[in-house]
């Protein structure tokens, strides 16, 4: 028996998408259930964000792909997971007759379209001892992380796939320079992203990854790269970076923050909106790295002679409109020299939780003044800073005003935090309203 209203409800396309849009996960899984029409209504919301932490079997398993494949196409935001942890970590490979250390050079195995060869007729690893070696000794989850085959049958089940998300956390900090499983499957999956035919693709998120992670993920350095490498990212419009952060002194090199420059040098004439942000320490501005002291002429003993003292490019976004950098410690002319940069692009920025190493906050935003030719912007917006105020007993009787603010005094540094609108230092008095309240009624405020 079918209710009218409830057929013009459901046959209202805007109306159901958005009914449909608020339900949980759950009600939709059961809706599907209900019949073939429910099925299909509710499959598109149900299946627009995929998260996937990756096991040995996430992308071999049939029946796994197989309905990937049946619902793919309804797939918008993929996540890939992957964290660091002892499953993850590779010992050195041994060579079984002698005992020695063998140097593995990593070269991904990528099976030609069309190629109907099968995978275990050509040795994957470059010769059939080293392949017999990393069998015998490395366990399944690397092998499914070096199988770049399956990445790319994945992604290619995805077609309509527009934000790529990406999280590696838990790295230790001694494992830095290491390669693990978890840098392999970042190279599968590079790869499987340029091979595969996403149009569609415009926003990427690595949130957290370490920060060894871009030397994989960077389509110049070598790793199973192909003239069509450029093309695909050069289709991002949106770049979210959350990064482990890195030491920055000059001894020994900042290999890492080198390597961050390098990647985000792919992203610099198409991007549109970049966040960049450093988890734990604060770190350098990503953005500005080519003026640091640290990366300019290293010691040539402790880095390649020839390469050494070759000053890093500079990034020129070309069609940057909002940035946002978070975490980082920087000098007052660096803000000044990018805003400058960007001036004809940039429509919004933020230097949240921003240490200034030199100068000051007036000096950082002196391009605006130039730019708006004079300093009405600095009227048009407050700051407000909260700053905890511990109140005292509320029957403590206090006589004067000044003798609350000498024993709750304020801050005297201002530390604005510009972005959407730089704002003025303020304060907000933080307390439960019953307690302002009697404080209100107390000695101090006798007007009241």
């Amino acid at each position: 028996m079918s209710c009218p209203v409830f057929l013009q409800f459901w046959w209202t396309g805007r109306a159901r998408d958005t009914f449909l849009s608020f339900l949980p996960k759950e009600d939709l899984t059961s809706l599907r259930l209900a019949c073939h029409d429910f099925s299909v209504r509710a499959a598109p919301m149900l299946f627009e964000d995929v998260s996937v932490t990756f096991r040995p079997s996430i992308f071999t398993k049939p029946a796994r792909m197989a309905a990937l494949d049946r619902i793919g196409h309804h797939v918008r935001n993929f996540e890939f997971r992957m964290p660091h942890g002892p499953e993850t970590f590779l010992p050195p490979l041994l060579d079984p007759s002698t005992g020695e250390e063998v140097t593995f050079i990593y070269e991904p195995y990528v099976q030609p379209s069309g190629d109907s060869t099968s995978r275990l007729s050509v040795p994957t690893y470059g010769s059939w001892e080293m392949t017999d070696m990393l069998v015998k000794q490395y366990p399944p989850l690397f092998h499914a992380a070096a199988n770049v085959p399956s990445f790319t049958r994945a992604l290619s089940s995805v077609p309509n796939l527009k934000h790529l998300m990406v999280s590696c956390p838990g790295q230790e900090k001694d494992q830095r320079y290491r390669r693990s499983i978890v840098d392999y499957a970042l190279i599968s999956l590079r790869i499987a992203v340029e091979r595969s035919k996403l149009p569609a693709l415009d926003s990427l998120t690595l949130s957290p990854i370490h920060a060894g992670a871009v030397l994989y993920l960077n389509p110049t350095m070598g790793f199973g790269a192909s003239p069509q490498s450029m093309r695909r990212w050069r289709q991002i419009r949106r770049l979210t970076v959350e990064m482990d952060s890195v030491p920055f002194t000059p001894f020994p090199p900042a290999d890492h923050l080198k390597t961050l420059n390098a990647y985000l040098q792919v992203f610099a004439p198409s991007v549109k909106q970049l966040t960049f942000r450093w988890r734990g320490s604060k770190g350098l501005c990503p953005l500005t790295l080519h003026e640091e002291i640290c990366l300019q002429g290293q010691n040539p003993m402790l880095a390649c002679p020839r390469r050494s003292h070759i000053a890093l490019r500079p990034l020129k976004f070309r069609k940057l409109r909002e940035m946002e950098v978070e975490n980082v410690i920087m000098d007052a002319s660096q803000i000044s020299s990018f805003i400058s940069s960007h001036r004809r692009r940039l429509i919004e920025f933020n230097f949240e939780d921003t240490k200034l190493r030199s100068g000051n906050w007036d000096q950082a935003l002196k391009p605006l003044t130039r730019i708006s030719g004079s300093e009405k912007w600095k009227e048009k917006s407050e700051e407000v800073m909260d700053v905890p105020l511990v109140l005292g007993p509320v029957g403590i009787e206090q006589t004067t005003m000044d003798r609350m603010v000498k024993e709750f005094p304020f801050p005297q540094q201002r530390t604005p935090q510009p972005g959407r609108g730089w704002h003025r230092a303020g304060a907000k008095l933080l307390g439960t309203p019953d307690h302002m309240r009697r404080l209100l009624k107390s000695s101090v405020f006798t007007w009241i």
